[in-house]
């Protein structure tokens, strides 16, 4: 990635992982899982002497927003995964959190005025390039309700579909409808970081879902999107990681109609290193994607994203390493899509 020529890299989280890995992991931590502000700042301060990552943050600005394992895999808001399987002092957790976000603030490139908060920095922000490109970058992390029907996969799990359930908060859902609607620019991107588009995980006749994600929300994703479609937001582009794997979508108004109008486009980026060498196409990639019509392109190598748009289109470029588990590896561009001015549907390039 240092080697090419880019604007800015976007990192959508999962900048460190707290929990402590195998030893056969390609990065080892030489530490347990941290809890408290020494540990967080020893975890970043570790994954900063990594010599590539290095000559990234030399070479680009970065833009940056948290997920889960900067604090705890799949927290909510104020409450730690494992207060949905045992007893857990709530209060405890906010102390870490604390810890793990102050971490963050002095390790990242962010603004004075964004780590500047009584409870931790506030990632929500908007950056304009002229009228070309408004860039909303969003946490959905810090003010979500709890996993629907107590988390991970679920089939027929009605709670996913409360409309009293938020994976923004009111408020900063409030600030990016405001934000769309103001707009004048000719693409609006949502930079976030769990899948937004729906995924049935089962690729029979039942429909299972991860509750992590915007799946696990419905009814607060179903009311972005009207409030996208009722303001004629211009070309609504949605940037997402956190699933270690490439994806292609087309967000439909009604995920049960493929036919239905496609509101947005999404495209969902790899991890660097996470999941080792991956392969092309994973076992239950042709279920995944019968099962998703709207879902045209996956991918389980390892890599990155390379996006470049005009005022007359936005390409995508699914950037692949064929190993990752020892150096050297040749980089490629695996598929490249294009979004054309007003036209959301995906086109390969």
């Amino acid at each position: 990635m240092a080697g090419e020529e880019l604007d800015f890299v976007l990192h959508l989280g999962d900048y460190v992982y707290e929990g402590a890995q195998s030893a056969d992991a390609i990065r080892p931590h030489e530490a347990g899982e941290p809890t408290d502000l020494f540990g967080y700042r020893n975890r970043h301060a570790l994954y900063r002497t990594d010599r590539d990552l290095q000559a990234a943050h030399a070479a680009f600005p970065f833009v940056v927003t948290w997920d889960d394992h900067e604090v705890e895999n799949n927290y909510a808001a104020g409450l730690a995964q494992r207060q949905r399987d045992r007893d857990t002092d709530p209060a405890a957790f906010r102390v870490r959190r604390s810890a793990a976000y102050q971490a963050y603030s002095e390790h990242l490139p962010l603004r004075r005025s964004t780590r500047a908060r009584r409870n931790g920095p506030s990632l929500h922000r908007r950056l304009a390039f002229g009228d070309l490109a408004e860039l909303n970058v969003l946490d959905t992390r810090r003010r979500r309700a709890r996993q629907a029907c107590g988390g991970w996969r679920r089939t027929g799990c009605a709670e996913r579909m409360d409309p009293g359930r938020t994976m923004l908060g009111a408020e900063q859902e409030r600030w990016l409808l405001e934000g769309l609607h103001r707009s004048r620019a000719r693409w609006n991107v949502l930079a976030q970081q769990v899948f937004f588009a729906q995924l049935d995980l089962d690729p029979g006749p039942l429909q299972s879902f991860s509750m992590e994600s915007w799946d696990g929300y419905a009814a607060a994703r179903d009311r972005l999107l009207a409030g996208i479609a009722t303001r004629s937001v211009a070309n609504p582009i949605v940037l997402t990681g956190d699933v270690h794997r490439n994806w292609a979508c087309e967000v439909k108004s009604s995920f049960a109609d493929p036919e239905s109008a496609t509101i947005a486009t999404e495209f969902v980026g790899t991890s660097i290193s996470s999941g080792r060498d991956g392969t092309d196409l994973p076992a239950d990639s042709a279920g995944l994607l019968a099962a998703n019509p709207h879902l045209r392109f996956t991918n389980g190598q390892r890599g990155y994203l390379r996006c470049d748009l005009d005022r007359g289109s936005w390409r995508t470029d699914f950037r692949v390493l064929a190993y990752v588990t020892r150096p050297g590896a040749p980089i490629s561009t695996r598929a490249s899509f294009v979004v054309e001015d007003g036209r959301p549907e995906l086109q390969p390039a």
